[in-house]
C-alpha cells in the first residue's frame, strides 16, 4: 500500500483548509487497515482517520498519518413484509446511499438528503436534520478495534446516541474505526413532513400526495436555499450545536426577545436555535475578508478563501463570546477541532 508524505489535506476537508499530513494513506476494508497499521512508517505515529473531512476544521498541520476510510458497498442483508436491512461501507458518500435508498422505495432516511460526509461518520454523530436522526433507522454497525484489530458489532444502545453524540465520541473516542453501517429501513414509510418548512416547500412544489422522492426533493430544495454548496464555500454545515437550557433562561430571554422560539427538551428544559442566538448578537453575514459568518444562515462559519484553520476557529471563540454576553447561553461547537 502507498504512501503519500507531505500531503496537502485541502481536498479532503469541507472547509478547504490547505493542512498538510506527515503522511497519507487509505484502506478499502479490515484486512487492508490491519495492513497499513503494521507498515514499519507508521508505528509510533499520531493517526487520523479521515473519512469525508466535513465535520473538521484543521487549525495546523498533522505531524502524522492521515488513513482516509474508503471501505465501499451498499447491500441488503435482510428483508421481511415490512422492511429491508440495508449495509452500507463507511466510505459510501451518505447523500449517494440516501438517493439509493430512495430510489429503491426504502423509507427512513430521506429527510436527510444532501448532508455532506460519508456513511461511517453518521453513528458517530448521530446525524439529524427535519425531526429525523440517525438512530430512528439504525441497527447496527461494524467496527476495528485499534487495541487488537478485532472487528467488534455494535448494537444500538452500545452506540449510546444522544443529541449529536455517540459512544464514539465519548467513551470510544480514538478507539475504533467504523467499517460499514447497516440500517432498517421501511418498504412501507410513513413520511415526516411535519418538521420546519417541509410542508410548505411540497406545497410550492404543487404536491398533494408525496412521495419518498417529493419529501427528499423538498429537503434538497430547503437545504440549498439556505446552506452554501461545500464546493463552491468551504464549510463544515452547521458549526454549532443547538443549545439546551433552563425554561427559566429562555423565559428571562423572551422578555426582551418575544419571538424567541424555543422546542421541548425534557422537563424543566428547552432546546433554542443557535443560529437564532448568532443573528440577534449581529453576526450573521459578518465578512472577514477571508472567512465569515454566511449570511443565509448564521449557524454556517465559511471559507471565501485562502483562510487558515485558526482564523476560522478565532471567528467562532468571538461568536461564542458576543452569545455568551448578550444571552448568558454557551454555546458549543459541533465541528471537531485537530
Amino acid at each position: 500500500m502507498e504512501l503519500h508524505p507531505n500531503a496537502s489535506l485541502q481536498p479532503y476537508n469541507t472547509f478547504s483548509i490547505d493542512a498538510r499530513a506527515a503522511l497519507l494513506g487509505q484502506f478499502s476494508s479490515a484486512a487492508q487497515l490491519r495492513d497499513l497499521l503494521q507498515m514499519r512508517e507508521l508505528q509510533g505515529m499520531p493517526k487520523l482517520f479521515l473519512g469525508g473531512g466535513s465535520n473538521l476544521l484543521f487549525t495546523q498541520d498533522f505531524e502524522g498519518a492521515v488513513l482516509l476510510n474508503k471501505v465501499p458497498g451498499i447491500e441488503v442483508v435482510k428483508e421481511d413484509t415490512d422492511g429491508v436491512w440495508v449495509k452500507a461501507g463507511a466510505g459510501v458518500g451518505w447523500h449517494a446511499f440516501v438517493m439509493h435508498c430512495v430510489e429503491h422505495g426504502w423509507g427512513g432516511v430521506e429527510n436527510l438528503s444532501l448532508i455532506p460526509g460519508k456513511v461511517g461518520a453518521a453513528p458517530m454523530q448521530n446525524i439529524g436534520a427535519y425531526g429525523v436522526e440517525i438512530k430512528d433507522t439504525f441497527d447496527s454497525l461494524e467496527a476495528y478495534r485499534l487495541s487488537d484489530g478485532e472487528v467488534i458489532s455494535f448494537d444500538r444502545e452500545a452506540c449510546q446516541f444522544g443529541y449529536r453524540e455517540s459512544f464514539f465520541k465519548r467513551n470510544g473516542k480514538d478507539q475504533y474505526v467504523i467499517l460499514n453501517v447497516t440500517f432498517r429501513l421501511s418498504k412501507r414509510p410513513e413520511l415526516n413532513t411535519s418538521y420546519g418548512t417541509i410542508a410548505e416547500e411540497l406545497a410550492r412544489m404543487q404536491v398533494a400526495q408525496p412521495t419518498l422522492v417529493d419529501v427528499s426533493n423538498a429537503v434538497i430544495a430547503i437545504r440549498r436555499s439556505k446552506l452554501p454548496d461545500p464546493a463552491v464555500l468551504g464549510n463544515a454545515g452547521s458549526f454549532f450545536k443547538n443549545p439546551v437550557v433552563a425554561l427559566a433562561v429562555a423565559e428571562q430571554i423572551k422578555r426582551t426577545h418575544p419571538d424567541l422560539a424555543t422546542y421541548p427538551a425534557g422537563e424543566g428544559m428547552v432546546k433554542l436555535a443557535a443560529g437564532w442566538l448568532i443573528e440577534k448578537a449581529g453576526w450573521k453575514g459578518r465578512n472577514l475578508g477571508t472567512h465569515g459568518v454566511n449570511d443565509r444562515q448564521a449557524l454556517v462559519l465559511v471559507n471565501h478563501g485562502g483562510a487558515t484553520g485558526k482564523e476560522i476557529y478565532d471567528l467562532s471563540e468571538a461568536v461564542l463570546s458576543a452569545v455568551r454576553e448578550q444571552f448568558g447561553v454557551e454555546l458549543e461547537r459541533e465541528v471537531n477541532i485537530l
